[in-house]
């Protein structure tokens, strides 16, 4: 099975967050889906950190070149 890209993983969450406000909702079940988006959310806030890495790594490259 193929890693999830970050696209993905905020469409995911974002479904996870819904669910909250859905008739779906039970209070038996909200720490789970609260463990779940937050689990979530930090996998999508690491991505988000290893893109910015990459990005300054990029422009540091590009700044060397002109």
């Amino acid at each position: 099975m193929s890693e999830k890209n970050l696209n993905q993983k905020l469409k995911d969450l974002d479904k996870k967050v819904e669910w909250f406000y859905s008739d779906d909702f039970k209070l038996e079940k909200a720490v789970e889906k609260y463990k779940e988006a937050l689990a979530l959310s930090k996998e999508i806030e690491e991505d988000l950190k290893n893109l910015q890495n990459e990005i300054e790594v990029l422009s540091e490259d590009f700044s060397k070149d002109t």
